[in-house]
C-alpha cells in the first residue's frame, strides 16, 4: 500500500480500478500488482493494456513479446501496441528471432484496438516485416492505425494498408514517396467508420485529389492536414458536416483564392481549431486573421490554438481587431485561447478576458513591467483556471529586478475573490499550482512551485 496508504484492503474493485487508472508510470502499476490479490486483479489489465517496444532499462531493451509468449493469458488485456523498426534492428544481433516472436505475440492479442508503427531508418527486410505485421493485425478488431516513417513503405505495403476496414482513426506521417493512401479506393472502404484522420504530408497534392478523397469521408470529426493549401480548407469544411476539430497550416506561399468560403452555410461548426504558421507567412497579417474568422461562420468554438513558429527576430503579435471580429460569434463558447509564443499586449489581454467571459485557459507571450499589471489585465476573467505566460519584463528604476512571482503572490492571485477558479499560473519556466488540502483537521490552500520541463515534450 505504499502509493495508496489510505485505501482499505476490502475496497470494492469497481472503485479501485478508476483510482489506479490515474497512474501514468508503469513502475507504479508494477508496484500495485504486488500489493495484494485485489490490487493484482485490477492492476494487471491496466499494466498490459498498452505495450511499447521502446521500453529501455539502463543496460538492455526489453521487448514485451517475450512476456506474452511466456504468459499468453496476458495478451487478452492488450489494447494498444507500438512497434519500432530501430528496436528490431538493434536487438537482432543478440535476439535473432525478435521479429518472429513479435508476430507470434501479436497474434495472441485478440482484443487489440490500436497500433503504431515507427521507423525512421528502415533496415533490410523491414518492408516484409511490416507486411507480416499487417497480415496479423487484420484479424484483430483494429480501430486505430498510426504510421510514422521517414522513408516510403513501398507500393505493396500501401496496397495492403488500403484493404483494412473498420478503422475509425488513421494517422499517416510518411515523409517520402507518392501519396499512395489517397488512391486505391481506401476512402470508400472507410466511409462508414472513419472519424479521425491525420495526413502528415499534403504538400504538392492537387486540390482536386484532396477534395475528392475527403468528400468521401462524411463521418470525419477530427482532421489534421500538414501542407494542405490554405485556400482548400474552407471548401473541405463544406464536405465534412460532422467535423468538430481542425488542425491545419496557414501557408501564405500557396495559391490565393479571393473566395475564402465557397458556401458558409454548409461549413462545419468547429469546436476546436489549431492553426500552424510561421512569422514569415503572417507578414501580411490581415490575410491570416481573415482566413481564421472565415473558418468560423457560426458560434461553437471552444478551443483556439495558434502555433506561430518564429523564423526571424521578434514574435507574432495578435491584433485586437482579430479578437473583436471573433467575439460576436464565439464570445459565449470560447474557453481555451492558446497562442504559445504569439504576443498579446496587456490591453488586449484585458479585452480578451472581457469579451470572452467563459475563458478558462490563456497561454501567450506578453511584455509587462511587473506581475501586478498582469493580474489587473486578467481581473475580469472570472472563469480563468489556467494562465501560462512567457513574460518579457520591462525593467524600470522603481523595479530594477522584477521577481517572476512569489508563492504568497501566487496564492493571493488565485484567491483574489471567492469566485476565483485560477489554480495554475505559469510565469516563464516556473509553474505555480494551488489546491485545497486537509491539514490538521482543517482545509488549507497550498501553492507549490515547479520548474517546467522540456517545452517540446508533446
Amino acid at each position: 500500500m505504499k502509493y495508496f496508504p489510505f485505501l482499505r484492503q476490502d475496497l470494492p474493485l469497481d472503485l479501485l480500478r478508476p483510482i489506479l487508472e490515474q497512474l501514468t508510470e508503469r513502475r507504479d502499476l508494477s508496484s500495485c500488482v504486488l500489493v495484494n490479490r485485489n490490487f493484482n486483479r485490477v492492476a494487471i489489465p491496466l499494466l498490459y493494456s498498452v505495450l511499447d517496444s521502446r521500453v529501455v532499462s539502463k543496460t538492455l531493451v526489453y521487448h514485451p513479446s517475450t512476456t506474452l509468449i511466456k504468459r499468453p493469458e496476458l495478451a487478452q488485456y492488450v489494447r494498444h501496441v507500438t512497434e519500432t523498426g530501430a528496436v528490431h534492428r538493434g536487438l537482432r544481433p543478440r535476439y535473432p528471432n525478435i521479429t518472429e516472436d513479435t508476430l507470434q505475440a501479436l497474434s495472441l492479442c485478440t482484443n487489440l484496438r490500436s497500433m503504431t508503427w515507427i521507423d525512421d531508418y528502415p533496415f533490410p527486410g523491414s518492408d516484409a516485416f511490416f507486411l507480416s505485421f499487417i497480415s496479423v493485425v487484420r484479424n484483430h478488431p483494429l480501430r486505430s492505425l498510426t504510421i510514422r516513417t521517414h522513408s516510403d513503405l513501398g507500393e505493396k505495403a500501401w496496397a495492403e494498408l488500403t484493404t483494412l476496414t473498420g478503422l475509425r482513426k488513421v494517422s499517416i506521417w510518411c515523409l517520402e514517396g507518392p501519396p499512395y493512401l489517397l488512391g486505391n479506393g481506401w476512402a470508400v472502404r472507410l466511409r462508414g467508420t472513419l472519424t479521425h484522420l491525420e495526413l502528415g504530408r499534403c504538400a504538392g497534392i492537387p486540390n482536386t485529389l484532396l477534395l475528392s478523397v475527403l468528400s468521401q469521408l462524411p463521418l470525419l470529426q477530427d482532421i489534421r492536414l500538414k501542407g494542405a493549401p490554405s485556400n482548400a480548407i474552407p471548401t473541405i469544411l463544406t464536405f465534412l458536416p460532422n467535423l468538430r476539430s481542425l488542425d491545419a497550416e496557414y501557408l501564405m506561399s500557396g495559391p490565393s483564392n479571393a473566395r475564402l468560403a465557397p458556401d458558409r452555410d454548409k461549413m462545419a461548426t468547429l469546436q476546436h481549431l489549431t492553426v500552424r504558421t510561421s512569422s514569415i507567412d503572417i507578414m501580411g497579417p490581415l490575410q491570416l486573421w481573415a482566413w481564421v474568422t472565415n473558418l468560423l461562420p457560426r458560434p461553437g468554438l471552444e478551443t483556439f490554438k495558434l502555433h506561430a513558429f518564429t523564423l526571424h527576430m521578434g514574435h507574432t503579435r495578435i491584433p485586437r481587431a482579430f479578437l473583436l471580429d471573433l467575439a460576436p460569434m464565439q464570445a459565449n463558447s470560447l474557453r481555451h485561447f492558446i497562442a504559445g509564443d504569439a504576443e498579446l499586449i496587456l490591453p488586449d489581454i484585458e479585452c480578451l478576458c472581457y469579451k470572452f467571459p467563459k475563458l478558462e485557459t490563456l497561454v501567450c507571450l506578453v511584455v509587462a513591467p511587473d506581475v501586478d499589471t498582469i493580474e489587473a489585465a486578467v481581473e475580469k476573467a472570472a472563469n480563468l483556471k489556467t494562465l501560462r505566460l512567457q513574460v518579457h519584463w520591462i525593467r524600470s528604476d522603481a523595479k530594477p529586478t522584477a521577481n517572476d512571482l512569489t508563492l504568497e503572490e501566487a496564492r493571493n492571485w488565485m484567491l483574489r475573490d471567492e469566485r476565483s477558479q485560477l489554480r495554475i499560473i505559469g510565469i516563464n519556466s516556473v509553474v505555480y499550482t494551488g489546491k485545497w488540502i486537509l491539514k490538521e483537521q482543517a482545509l488549507k490552500f497550498e501553492v507549490v512551485a515547479d520548474v517546467e520541463g522540456d517545452k517540446w515534450n508533446t
